[in-house]
């Protein structure tokens, strides 16, 4: 997170903000220093992997780029160095634990048909449905039909 500038040699106020405020380690910031008077620098904190080397073109902002270091989480203090001079304490910088990474893959594609055809597979496999239950039923009752008429017919003297 951003802090407000820290007063500095010659009471300048030199002023470091971290984008995006809320980093995650092995992430990359963006680090915005106002109030130093040349155009080079450098910023430098513990939870980076390295230095950010700062630029600027005319104005008083310095910008750079740097990596957030593996395993760090908390708040650390930036150090600016700056016209000569280090400028401690000059904003700070909050790494968050990193996100969970996915274990299995996403269900993509098929849009609203892919719990559809999900269904679909799992009756396949299921084995007989609805309908072959019906049809044996039918040819169950056709067969006891059969078998009731031929024992009738028999019983029948002619």
């Amino acid at each position: 997170m951003a802090a407000g500038p820290a007063l500095a040699h010659d009471q300048d106020e030199v002023g470091a903000r971290i984008t995006p405020a809320n980093a995650a380690p092995g992430g990359r910031v963006e680090v915005a220093v106002t109030g130093c008077a040349g155009s080079t620098g450098a910023a430098g904190s513990g939870a980076f992997a390295e230095d950010a080397e700062l630029t600027g073109q005319g104005g008083r902002t310095l910008t750079g780029t740097t990596r957030i270091r593996e395993g760090v989480t908390g708040t650390y203090e930036i150090t600016v160095t700056c016209d000569g001079h280090p400028h401690q304490g000059v904003g700070t910088v909050q790494v968050l634990t990193s996100r969970p990474t996915p274990t299995a893959p996403v269900r993509a594609g098929g849009g609203g048909a892919a719990p559809l055809t999900s269904a679909a597979a799992v009756a396949d496999e299921a084995g007989p449905g609805t309908r072959h239950a019906v049809v044996g039923l039918v040819l169950a009752g056709v067969a006891a039909v059969a078998v009731a008429l031929r024992s009738v017919r028999r019983r029948r003297p002619e």
